[in-house]
């Protein structure tokens, strides 16, 4: 008993607890299985359950880029092949909008091999949200059951503007907005006033917190944010890290460190990634 108390002093000292699963809808393996063993290594180490791995090939060096269809397709087959290993990964596949039909048709390749999300990142693709080739492909997303996950950093003006439109001009798809708006992320306030009008449940629309979270924990902001995930909905928010510039570990801490109540973290840890994709 006196080993087990200490343990777990230790552990709520770490401000990370072992007990609870975690589901990361946000990963970033760049060099496939080597990237996949470094990460779980660091979850061990951290005393970290995988629940699930949203996992991506590509970002940072590795862009993909208008008109590498043949790259996107072997790097999407390659993530497709590392879930097949690893249960506990989700894969997630890219193509670029401006690519057009060959965009459309390896959606649908990766759709009918499993894949259950789609990462589009506007700022380093180089792409317009408000390109009607954007809406063309997420609308045909929804139609194959793909969720969209969608960098919402804010780095590019009128970012979550648009990706609110987009999520509107098409509802019958499920959009993530990675990072929450970053420290914009007082933008999706608005969606407890959109949803008090016909139409505009938005249950389409989730959330990461991936790094926005690791700014405003311990921060001013703290309390602001706690209501922002409040007002856009407990349940449409998701645990993600951004791994590998973001440890899971901190991610997590900085989850912990905010004044959400157990049951509220438990469901954006675990309980809403696991309804979302059915695991």
């Amino acid at each position: 008993m006196r080993y087990a108390h200490a343990l777990l002093t230790m552990l709520l000292l770490t401000g990370v607890a072992a007990a609870a699963p975690v589901f990361d809808v946000h990963v970033h393996l760049r060099d496939g299985e080597t990237s996949l063993r470094a990460y779980e290594a660091d979850a061990k180490a951290a005393g970290l359950e995988l629940a699930g791995v949203g996992a991506m090939w590509f970002g940072g060096p590795n862009q993909a880029r208008q008109g590498e269809t043949g790259r996107i397709r072997a790097g999407n087959d390659g993530v497709i092949a590392l879930a097949a290993r690893h249960p506990t990964v989700l894969p997630i596949a890219t193509v670029h909008p401006y690519d057009g039909a060959a965009a459309i048709d390896e959606l649908a390749r990766v759709a009918a091999a499993g894949v259950k999300v789609l990462k589009l990142h506007a700022h380093t693709q180089r792409f317009d949200v408000a390109d009607p080739r954007v809406a063309a492909l997420v609308r045909k997303a929804g139609t194959l059951g793909i969720t969209v996950l969608l960098d919402n950093a804010n780095i590019l003006p009128g970012d979550s503007e648009k990706l609110f439109n987009l999520v509107v001009a098409v509802p019958q798809t499920r959009f993530i907005l990675a990072h929450i708006g970053g420290l914009n992320f007082r933008f999706w306030n608005v969606l407890a006033l959109a949803r008090t009008a016909d139409g505009f449940a938005m249950k389409n629309l989730y959330f990461d917190v991936s790094a926005t979270v690791i700014v405003v924990a311990g921060s001013p902001l703290a309390d602001e944010f706690v209501w922002t995930l409040r007002n856009v909905g407990i349940d449409q928010v998701l645990l993600g890290s951004d791994y590998p510039q973001i440890s899971l570990a901190s991610t997590v801490n900085a989850l912990d460190r905010l004044p959400l109540t157990d049951e509220e973290k438990a469901r954006i840890r675990v309980g809403n990634a696991r309804k979302l994709f059915g695991r």
